[in-house]
C-alpha cells in the first residue's frame, strides 16, 4: 500500500488516498479515490505510484521538450472530455481532478 497526497489542492489533507499494489506481481490493484472507486478506472494517483522513482519522487510536470503529438494508440475520441491513458501517460493531456 502506498499513501498518496494531492498537494495541488488548497487542503491536501482532504485529498489523501491509498493505492494498493499486488505483493507478488507488483501490479497496481486499486485506489481509494472517488474516480477509481466509482468508475473502477485507472486514476492519476495510480499513475503517480507507477511513475514514481525508487526514491519516491515523481516528475509531476513533464519537460516542455517532450513531444506532445498524439500517441499512436490514442483513444480519446470515444471518451468525451476525458483523456485516454496513452495521452495521460505521455503528458499530452492531464486527468481532470
Amino acid at each position: 500500500m502506498v499513501d498518496v497526497t494531492n498537494e495541488s489542492h488548497e487542503n491536501p489533507a482532504a485529498h489523501q488516498y491509498t493505492v494498493s499494489i499486488d505483493d507478488v506481481t507488483e501490479d497496481l490493484m486499486a485506489c481509494t479515490c472517488p474516480h477509481h472507486v466509482h468508475r473502477n478506472a485507472f486514476c492519476k494517483h495510480m499513475a503517480a505510484v507507477e511513475n514514481a522513482t525508487d526514491d519516491g519522487t515523481l516528475e509531476a510536470f513533464p519537460s516542455e521538450d517532450e513531444d506532445e503529438t498524439e500517441p499512436d494508440n490514442c483513444d480519446c475520441e470515444g471518451l468525451g472530455d476525458f483523456p485516454c491513458w496513452p495521452c495521460v501517460r505521455t503528458g499530452r493531456t492531464e486527468l481532470p481532478n
